[in-house]
């Protein structure tokens, strides 16, 4: 089964810690085989280890995370939507961080759900989304 929902970082990140009890219930209400990230939210993940290298329960529980995931390359078509997104966005006068511009490319030309709890998302037009961190 493809991925229909790509977790942004915060989320993964929730779900890492388990420190939003919300997020693991939508996760548990879906196939895993239907959840990815995006290699940007894979070294979003592994930065945020690295700055803590004493912490070995938060490396081993990134690593088994990612392996439970799909990871989503970023490929070509991610960045044709990246530079067509980012172009709009600074034209309007509403950048985002070239991150999450680039997470949000990757979910349009995927066309999966972004599963986020922030809210720059909602200025990208077109892009489906969803906060796990509201109840179902």
């Amino acid at each position: 089964m493809a991925v229909r929902y790509l977790l942004d970082t915060n989320i993964a990140s929730y779900v890492i810690k388990g420190t939003v009890p919300h997020v693991r219930d939508h996760l548990r209400a879906v196939l895993m085989t239907e959840v990815g990230v995006s290699a940007i939210t894979e070294a979003e993940l592994r930065f945020g280890a690295a700055r803590k290298p004493q912490a070995a329960r938060l490396h081993r529980a990134v690593e088994e995370f990612l392996l439970r995931v799909e990871i989503l390359p970023w490929d070509s078509d991610s960045a044709r939507h990246y530079a067509s997104l980012r172009s709009t966005l600074e034209d309007s006068g509403l950048p985002m961080g070239n991150l999450d511009l680039m997470i949000a490319a990757q979910a349009l030309s995927s066309s999966v759900v972004l599963i986020t709890h922030d809210k720059a998302f909602h200025r990208v037009k077109h892009l489906k989304i969803a906060d796990w961190t509201k109840p179902a």
